[in-house]
């Protein structure tokens, strides 16, 4: 028997705060809370999933992640409802200078599965998925 209950939030290091959780409020339509500029970091949710956003220190030497070299986290997926909802969120991102796209919309083995890949402003690799 499991002794955890799913997952309660999920902290990111980003490159910029700002841009981050413009991202995920701009484009996604999360909320943001618990803003503490101290840190500096803010919290990002869905209503389901929560994210916790540190700001890296740039006194310190920052590299981005590489996903075939790091241990961590190469990517964050996050599913949306229909096929025409991910046509419609690529054509919203590939529109915002901020964003780079990895690869359009397409489908995940034979299908009828299809995801995009994406690279928000604060440098996370975020992945959405329909499922189908």
């Amino acid at each position: 028997m499991a002794k955890t209950q799913g997952l309660n939030h999920l902290g990111l290091a980003v490159r910029d705060l700002d841009q981050s959780v413009a991202f995920f409020v701009k484009h996604l339509g999360w909320s943001e809370s618990g803003r503490d500029d101290r840190y500096p970091r803010s919290a990002v949710s869905d209503g389901s999933l929560r994210l916790t956003l540190w700001q890296v220190d740039y006194d310190l030497i920052v590299e981005p992640f590489h996903r075939r070299k790091n241990i961590g986290l190469p990517h964050l997926a996050l599913e949306v409802p229909t096929e025409a909802a991910l046509e419609a969120l690529h054509a919203q991102l590939e529109a915002d200078s901020d964003v780079s796209i990895e690869f359009a919309p397409e489908p995940v083995g034979a299908g009828p599965r299809k995801h995009m890949m994406c690279y928000e402003p604060g440098g996370i690799r975020v992945e959405f998925i329909w499922p189908g």
